[in-house]
């Protein structure tokens, strides 16, 4: 059993909901960053979306732009991307690890040597942006051939005929973008998200987890009551960056503040 599903399922017998943290690699720093993930599962995370640093990065928000854009900076690339992910799974074998991001960076490194080096390295799922259900054959079937999960994005403006293809080959969860638009911009309005979970649920026994536009334990609390868990990105990464002195690093006891956000948020969905 995969341990994307071995979470979701002891979360399910204990009636609670998934938290998942996003954070971008190397952001602002290959060591900060790397501090701040291997503590997060300490601190509320049941499963940590790790964002592929990419110049133009088009679903997303000016947070995660910047993000990007300072990762980038600081040298980060994909190899040490994973390498990050190496370091962090000699001291964690149970938090899932999804890596997110888009198509340019995985077929510039080459995608069979990509999904050789997660497998190798325990990255348990994928989730490609700007790679759509038509473009399968370019690398999905691939890394599902070799057992890492495909996490396929929902979003408001998805119909019910594009749902069914969506989910077809679906695994891991199902991502509902709560939004339309890019993430971090706009809070989700509660009445549409739950009219659209519903619709998915009738298509799918995955999982459903809701991202984008999720900012705070009020609205992580909200959202989860209607689905199986949700992805907080914005929000930490915004905080990051209010953590940064004059030279662009990130203070350790500034990286607390993210863990303690993280543990409020946490604390919010459990007890919920």
């Amino acid at each position: 059993m995969n341990r994307i599903k071995k979470t979701f399922d002891k979360l399910n017998r204990e009636n609670k909901k998934a938290l998942g943290i996003f954070v971008t690699a190397g952001d602002p720093n290959f060591e900060s960053s790397l501090k701040l993930i291997t503590n997060l599962p300490d601190n509320g995370a049941d499963f940590i979306e790790i964002g592929m640093p990419f110049s133009d990065p088009m679903a997303d928000g000016p947070s995660i732009q910047l993000s990007s854009q300072r990762a980038l900076k600081s040298g980060m690339n994909l190899k040490k991307c994973l390498s990050l992910i190496k370091i962090f799974r000699e001291k964690n074998i149970h938090t899932p690890i999804i890596l997110m991001g888009y198509y340019n960076p995985i077929y510039k490194f080459g995608k069979e040597k990509f999904i050789k080096n997660c497998i190798e390295l325990g990255v348990d799922a994928l989730i490609i942006v700007d790679l759509p259900p038509e473009e399968d054959d370019e690398f999905y079937f691939e890394a599902e051939k070799n057992n890492l999960s495909m996490i396929r994005l929902v979003t408001p403006t998805t119909d019910e005929k594009r749902l069914k293809k969506i989910l077809l080959d679906a695994t891991g969860f199902v991502y509902y973008v709560s939004i339309t638009g890019i993430t971090g911009t706009q809070a989700p309005d509660i009445q549409n998200v739950q009219y659209n979970i519903k619709k998915i649920k009738q298509v799918t026994d995955l999982p459903i987890v809701i991202g984008f536009g999720i900012r705070s334990p009020a609205q992580a609390t909200l959202m989860s009551a209607v689905s199986d868990g949700i992805v907080i990105g914005s929000a930490v990464v915004d905080l990051i960056k209010k953590t940064l002195d004059n030279d662009g690093d990130s203070r350790n006891e500034d990286i607390i503040r993210c863990l303690d956000f993280t543990k409020e948020v946490s604390k919010a969905l459990k007890h919920n």
